[in-house]
């Protein structure tokens, strides 16, 4: 499996019919975070871009997950390997409860 980095490009001007899918896109990440599909999603704060990491085999796995946003339609992006990448919850240890 290897990571790679999503860089997502959301419309300008966000028609009702893009912002009525919101709530469908968030179901949907969450339901690959819960496969461990996707590890994490980070909207930009003027919400021009979101930046998303998979755990995929290949880079057009990772493709096929972002065709099935409800979003698609919408949006362009670029997909980009990873050599790595570090975060919190990597660097952490999970807490055991013995």
């Amino acid at each position: 499996m290897h990571q790679y980095l999503a860089e997502i490009t959301l419309p300008v001007n966000a028609s009702a019919d893009y912002m009525h899918l919101i709530p469908q896109q968030r179901a949907f990440i969450e339901s690959m975070f819960k496969l461990g599909k996707i590890t994490s999603y980070a909207l930009a704060l003027d919400r021009s871009k979101i930046w998303a990491t998979f755990f995929t085999n290949t880079p057009e796995d990772a493709e096929k997950i972002i065709q099935k946003f409800p979003i698609a339609e919408y949006i362009s992006y670029t997909i980009h390997e990873l050599a790595f990448m570090n975060s919190m919850s990597t660097m952490v240890p999970a807490v055991s409860l013995n």
